[in-house]
């Protein structure tokens, strides 16, 4: 069930019907809960019971950990909790990669291995859940808060299903206080969270699918063929594509909780506005961003350990990051390229201090220009099927040979896009979507969303999934 589906507008208007019930607030989130598994289950119903498993251990994890006197017997829970979360996370993610490279290895030593391929199936958003999950007893063994006594709520906070598959990666500490008292949007709430859920579904349907998804695809499926021009357009309509789709359902989930009464961190704050790497990952996707800040490079020893230890943990940081993101060494490459820009960017500023954004225009334009551009080429990597491709693409973006793919209308939409997208995020970048609805007159807002909900309704689309659904 996808956010940009009328079965999930049915879906969402009967849990909204149900949150206005008289009833208790516990029978509320009973249902809630319910809701979430049922949601869950409309992709593979027999993965709820993963959930299930992740739900109960570090519940339990959580509650012996904390009751625990000894240090030993902290750390058995908590380890105890890592290994199930990530046994899981790794067999069904990465079982298939590791057996692969482990093939390729004794083909190296001239070992001849071929065992049987087991059908592993990613379940969808595993990787979120099974850090959100994660989160609660390493803070619990950390002192940073106790168990929560309702085991209905730390339910909730596992499986809510507006981020349950693709994030905001919530934390504890900020979800499980709002289960405490009972939950009903205001009117204001149920208006706005409306709004981001209209917002959210025009740059996901729209603007990712219906725009820029047809011109990514056409170049990625025949990089070979790619000319200069068709390169560039392509890269840059895959760039603006996940964004769109990835900070449309950001969105989606954020204003869907809203109209429930939740709220939920944002998830992005106009990156490709960003001077420099270490501002980019403040801003992109921030929950996992700050995940792996607090729970790998601050434990690693962060920037407390002298020089040539903080970029290792940097890199480490990075590269384990686009692990994260799939199972294929062209995500560690992608990794390894922030992690690299990142270092570089440190030794930069320790030579020539950094860039402030209010000194000048022209400085902090270039910077982001310069930052935008980088990134760019970092998302080639993102998207190619393998490195023979990624290449591929790569060389013809350094190479003038015209375009031949591509249509004059398809380079004006990607170039217009590209171009509105990065002003945009360059003159919002100290703003917030909030901030721009004060100041704009009711008029002019109430005429962009229904410009929005009529371009909706004329967009036929076609169920196309969220990206990062896949992670």
């Amino acid at each position: 069930m996808v956010f940009n589906s009328l079965t999930f507008l049915l879906f969402f208007a009967l849990v909204l019907v149900f949150s206005r019930l008289r009833i208790p607030w516990t029978g509320k989130k009973i249902g809630l809960v319910c809701f979430s598994y049922l949601f869950y289950a409309a992709w593979n119903p027999p993965f709820v019971v993963l959930l299930w498993i992740s739900t109960l251990i570090d519940w339990m994890a959580g509650n012996r950990i904390f009751a625990s006197r000894e240090k030993f017997q902290k750390r058995f829970y908590l380890i105890f909790s890592l290994i199930v979360n990530l046994g899981l996370l790794g067999f069904f993610k990465y079982g298939n990669f590791l057996l692969d490279n482990f093939i390729t290895v004794l083909d190296w030593l001239g070992i001849a291995y071929q065992p049987l391929r087991p059908d592993i199936v990613l379940p969808v958003g595993i990787s979120f859940y099974t850090f959100q999950s994660m989160s609660y007893t390493i803070d619990i063994y950390r002192g940073r808060m106790k168990p929560w006594n309702s085991s209905v709520d730390f339910a909730l906070y596992v499986t809510f299903f507006p981020q349950l598959v693709a994030g905001p990666i919530v934390r504890a500490q900020d979800f499980l206080p709002q289960c405490a008292a009972p939950k009903s949007a205001s009117a204001r709430q149920m208006l706005w969270g409306g709004v981001l859920l209209v917002t959210g579904l025009f740059e996901k349907v729209f603007l990712a699918d219906t725009l820029l998804a047809p011109v990514s695809d056409a170049v990625f499926s025949q990089p070979g063929q790619a000319g200069f021009v068709d390169a560039w357009m392509g890269t840059l309509a895959f760039s603006a594509q996940i964004f769109f789709d990835f900070a449309g359902y950001s969105t989606c989930a954020i204003g869907a909780a809203l109209c429930l009464g939740f709220i939920l961190p944002d998830n992005f704050r106009f990156p490709y506005g960003a001077l420099g790497f270490s501002d980019f990952w403040q801003r992109w996707h921030i929950s996992l961003s700050s995940w792996l800040r607090d729970y790998l490079y601050i434990p690693l020893g962060g920037n407390r350990t002298g020089t040539v230890r903080t970029y290792g943990n940097l890199m480490l940081t990075m590269l384990i990051g686009g692990l994260w993101h799939g199972a294929s060494w062209r995500f560690v490459a992608w990794g390894g390229l922030h992690g690299a820009f990142l270092v570089v960017e440190r030794i930069m500023k320790k030579k020539w201090g950094p860039v402030s954004s209010h000194d000048r225009f022209f400085m902090p334009l270039l910077l982001a220009l310069s930052t935008y551009l980088l990134i760019v080429l970092t998302w080639v990597f993102f998207r190619a099927r393998d490195f023979s491709e990624a290449f591929a693409l790569l060389y013809r973006m350094f190479h003038f040979n015209g375009s031949g793919i591509l249509g004059q209308g398809d380079i004006a939409v990607v170039s217009a896009v590209s171009a509105c997208l990065f002003g945009f995020h360059f003159a919002m970048r100290n703003r917030s979507c909030e901030d721009l609805a004060a100041i704009t007159p009711t008029g002019i807002r109430a005429f962009f969303l229904a410009l929005m909900l009529i371009i909706l309704s004329l967009t036929p689309g076609d169920d196309r999934a969220f990206i990062y659904f896949q992670f």
